[in-house]
C-alpha cells in the first residue's frame, strides 16, 4: 500500500502485482525554528545594509505576502519584519496575481495585524498604476500600494515553480500585485524552451518578471524562506531582490533534485494547497511531463476540493500552453479527484474513478511520484 498526498486526506494506493517504482523527496533534517532562520537572514542581508538602516522611522512600508494558494508562515514573516522596523506605517498587500481576492481567514495572519490590508484584485483597474512595458512586450501595471510606499518588502518561500524556475523573489510584486491581463502576457512565455522548473538565468518568463519589477521606482527588499521538499523552511535569505533570491535558489536546488526513470504509466500527486484545484494541480502535471513515455498515461491524483478554477483559464492558459506541449506524443492525462465526471469532461483531462481503475488495463511498469510539484526531476539513464 502506498500513501499518496491527495487533498484533505491521503489516497491509499494499492498496486499489488504491478512493477512499481516510487520516487520520493530526499530526506531532510528537522527544520530549525522559523523565527531563528528569519532573524539570521535579516541580520546578514545580501547586497546591502540592514533593513533598519534602509527605512526611516515613520516611513510607509508595503509588505507583500502570498495568498492562500501557497503554504507559508505569514505570521512569522510579519513578526520578523516588525522586530526590525518597529516604528513604521504598515500596509500588508496580498499577492493574488490572477487568482482573485484571497480568503483572508485562510492566511494565518496575526490578530494584531496593525496595518492597512489590501486584498489585491488584478481584474480591477481603479487601483492600478502603469509603469511601462518590458522588452518582451509585457505591460507593467501594478497596484498603487507599490509606488505610493516609501519601501516595498517582498516575502515568500523559494521552491520550484514549473515555468518561472523557482517561486518567490520578484514574483511577490509582479505577478503578485499585477494586472491580470498583463500577467497573462508574461505567462504566455511559459511556452519558451527555457521557461522550466529549476531554471532561473536564461528563463524568459523569470527574466521578464525581473525586468518588469525593475521599473518600480520604490526601494525594495526581499525576505524569503527557503523550503525543502518536506514543505518546511530550512533556511532564509534577505536583501537585494535578485541577489538574495539567487542565493536562496542555490541553497534549495540540491534539496529538490532527484533522479527518476521514464515510464509508460506515471502516477503523480502532491499536498494541499497544490491539490486544492485543477488550476493549481496543473503544476503537478507539468513537473512530471517529461517522465511519461510516448503513448503513455499520466494519472493526476488531486482531490480538487475547490473545484477546477476558472475553466477557460485552466484549459487554455494553463493546460493547453503550459502542460500539453511538454508531453510526448500520444500521452493522455487521467484525473482522479472529487470532481464529478461531468465537470472533468469539460476539462482537458479524462475522468478516472480511481488510480487503480485508470492503470488496470495498461501494461508496463508504474512510476509513482507522491510530491511531484516539489521536485526537480533528472531523467535516470
Amino acid at each position: 500500500m502506498i500513501e499518496l498526498p491527495y487533498g484533505r486526506a491521503p489516497y491509499l494506493l494499492d498496486l499489488a502485482g504491478r512493477e512499481v517504482t516510487v520516487v520520493s523527496p530526499p530526506a531532510m533534517p528537522p527544520p530549525p525554528p522559523v523565527a531563528e532562520v528569519l532573524e539570521a537572514a535579516l541580520a546578514s542581508p545580501i547586497g546591502g545594509g540592514p533593513l533598519a538602516e534602509r527605512v526611516s522611522r515613520g516611513a510607509r512600508v508595503t509588505v507583500i505576502i502570498s495568498d492562500a494558494t501557497r503554504a507559508e508562515p505569514r505570521d512569522e514573516l510579519l513578526r520578523a519584519l516588525r522586530r526590525h522596523l518597529p516604528a513604521v506605517r504598515w500596509t500588508v498587500a496580498i499577492a493574488t496575481g490572477t487568482h482573485g481576492p484571497s480568503p483572508v481567514e485562510a492566511l494565518g495572519l496575526p490578530a494584531d495585524l496593525g496595518a492597512t490590508l489590501i486584498n489585491h484584485d488584478g481584474n480591477r483597474s481603479e487601483n492600478l498604476v502603469e509603469l511601462g512595458v518590458t522588452s518582451r512586450g509585457t505591460p507593467v501595471r501594478l497596484h498603487r500600494c507599490v509606488v505610493e510606499a516609501d519601501h516595498v518588502i517582498a516575502t515568500g518561500c523559494i521552491r520550484p515553480h514549473y515555468f518561472a524556475g523557482f517561486g518567490a523573489g520578484v514574483k511577490a510584486i509582479f505577478p503578485g500585485l499585477g494586472e491580470a491581463a498583463a500577467i497573462r502576457t508574461n505567462h504566455a512565455l511559459k511556452t519558451a524552451p527555457g521557461s522550466r522548473a529549476g531554471i532561473v538565468d536564461g528563463n524568459p518568463c523569470r527574466e521578464d518578471l525581473e525586468e518588469a519589477v525593475a521599473l518600480v521606482p520604490t526601494p525594495t527588499f526581499l525576505l524569503n524562506g527557503v523550503c525543502g521538499p518536506d514543505g518546511a523552511i530550512h533556511a532564509a535569505v534577505a536583501g537585494d531582490l535578485r541577489a538574495a533570491f539567487r542565493e536562496g535558489v542555490a541553497r534549495a536546488r540540491s534539496w529538490f533534485t532527484v533522479q527518476a526513470p521514464r515510464a509508460p504509466i506515471v502516477v503523480a500527486s502532491d499536498v494541499l494547497p497544490v491539490s486544492a484545484s485543477l488550476y493549481q494541480a496543473a503544476k503537478i502535471a507539468a513537473a512530471v511531463a517529461e517522465l511519461v513515455e510516448p503513448g503513455g498515461m499520466l494519472v493526476l491524483a488531486a482531490e480538487c476540493p475547490d473545484g477546477t478554477g476558472p475553466l477557460s483559464v485552466v484549459n487554455e492558459a494553463i493546460f493547453r500552453i503550459g502542460v500539453l506541449p511538454r508531453l510526448a506524443p500520444g500521452v493522455t492525462i487521467h484525473l482522479v479527484s472529487a470532481l464529478p465526471p461531468s465537470v472533468v469532461a469539460s476539462t482537458l483531462t479524462t475522468y478516472a474513478p480511481s488510480v487503480e481503475d485508470a492503470v488496470r488495463h495498461r501494461a508496463g511498469p508504474v512510476l509513482v511520484l507522491p510530491r511531484a510539484s516539489q521536485l526537480l526531476f533528472q531523467v535516470a539513464p
